[in-house]
């Protein structure tokens, strides 16, 4: 019975993450613009290879943060 309610679950934690990051997106974006534009900017400016490993980087830590979460 429980492997039933799993799928659903998944789901439900699934688009409440991509809200998430929606709201946290759009919260930074409507206060601070310009603060906003100026990183991005800097991003811009940065060499693939390190941007490659900032998202390597981030990657791992959401995995470990989700990892300690969850269980």
């Amino acid at each position: 019975m429980r492997a039933a309610i799993m799928p659903d679950l998944a789901v439900h934690d699934f688009i409440t993450a991509l809200a998430l990051v929606l709201v946290f997106e759009g919260l930074s974006l409507a206060i601070m613009p310009g603060a906003v534009y100026r990183a991005l900017s800097q991003l811009a400016l940065l060499p693939r290879e390190a941007l490659r490993w900032m998202g390597v980087l981030m990657l791992f830590m959401g995995v470990v943060v989700i990892y300690f979460v969850r269980g």
